[in-house]
């Protein structure tokens, strides 16, 4: 009979060899092709078909799989809601925590509990594995030529209607911060699902200018209009500004503020356009799979074809490596709370 102590260390020994053949394959899986290998992955996209933040994200999805190890099929989903919190929560929760799933969220959603102060059940953007940025935006505010405006200075005489889509997407906030900090006369209509749907309003006649709208954005779907006079660029709303737009002469919003405290305050909220389209998995996804997915988005975002794409569509591409954007974020919390409470108070009952 064979003793019971031989039997528990030959169990003992091929349960150790099992979980070693099991931990090796779950490395490899990782490491190469194994675990994509024939997923579908879903790009989910946090505002409505046709805006900025989709024309980007689809842009992406379409040159992503070929440089994700496995080469998996990636297909764009919509899940626009309260400023991409909808799809934020949703990744956070209900999303599957193995990497097939990439958020495409507002940049408002990852800077509202810091600067609205507005802590969410759902998720924290702070527990965010941040994938990457697609690029550093230079937002601008843009009006009909029949609006009567003909600079910024203009607005702090006469009234505006401005189309917006909600709190916590940028063409509210950023009109928002014009109005209650430098006092601008803006009346802000909000309730569009996107950028698109505010860009049809404009065309229409339904309000008479955007805000918080990308450059590159504006630049595809209105240059021609820009060029006849149509359209007028009033502003950039960005820390710094873009070459092309500094060599139009179009001034930034914060030369409007009357003393450095006001430009403190602009300089720490446009500082979230340094990464205004930033993408994001849940914070279980295992770290060697969200550092996989960081080598891809970085090698697609300079994918020869990718930029090709890009530069035929009149899209800025300045990526964000994922792991520089999560330090930025933790840097950006830790910002002096004297700004941060002015900010909040901007918004406190919007």
């Amino acid at each position: 009979m064979v003793p019971y102590e031989c039997i528990l260390r030959a169990g003992l020994f091929a349960t150790a060899i099992l979980t070693s053949l099991n931990t090796g394959q779950a490395l490899a899986d990782d490491k190469g092709d194994a675990f994509f290998k024939g997923k579908r992955m879903t790009m989910l996209i946090g505002s409505s078909a046709g805006g900025g933040y989709d024309v980007y994200a689809r842009l992406i999805t379409r040159h992503l799989g070929k440089h994700i190890p496995g080469n998996p099929i990636v297909v764009a989903s919509n899940m626009a809601g309260a400023g991409s919190n909808v799809a934020a929560a949703f990744i956070a929760n209900s999303a599957p925590k193995d990497g097939t799933t990439i958020g495409a969220l507002y940049m408002g959603a990852i800077v509202e509990q810091l600067f609205y102060d507005k802590t969410r059940p759902t998720h924290n953007p702070l527990e965010f594995n941040y994938v990457g940025n697609a690029n550093t935006d230079y937002d601008v505010c843009a009006v009909r030529s029949d609006a009567g405006i003909n600079s910024l200075s203009d607005l702090f005489q006469k009234e505006i209607i401005l189309g917006a889509s909600a709190p916590g997407g940028a063409t509210y906030d950023f009109p928002m911060l014009l109005k209650e900090l430098l006092g601008a006369k803006l009346k802000i209509v909000s309730g569009y699902p996107g950028s698109r749907e505010v860009n049809l309003a404009l065309e229409k006649g339904e309000v008479q200018g955007i805000c918080g709208q990308s450059w590159g954005g504006v630049a595809a779907m209105y240059e021609p209009m820009i060029r006849s006079g149509a359209i007028k660029l009033l502003a950039q709303e960005a820390v710094s500004g873009h070459p092309y737009l500094d060599s139009m002469k179009i001034p930034l919003t914060k030369v409007f503020a009357s003393n450095d405290t006001q430009r403190a305050i602009m300089n720490l909220f446009y500082s979230q356009t340094s990464f205004s389209r930033p993408y994001v998995v849940a914070k279980d996804v295992p770290a060697s799979r969200v550092t996989l997915l960081r080598q891809a988005f970085m090698k697609t975002m300079t994918d020869p074809a990718l930029v090709a794409e890009a530069a035929r569509a009149q899209i800025d591409i300045d990526a964000t490596p994922g792991e520089v954007m999560q330090k930025t974020l933790a840097e950006l919390y830790d910002a002096p709370a004297d700004q941060i409470q002015a900010i909040r108070k901007i918004y406190a009952a919007k």
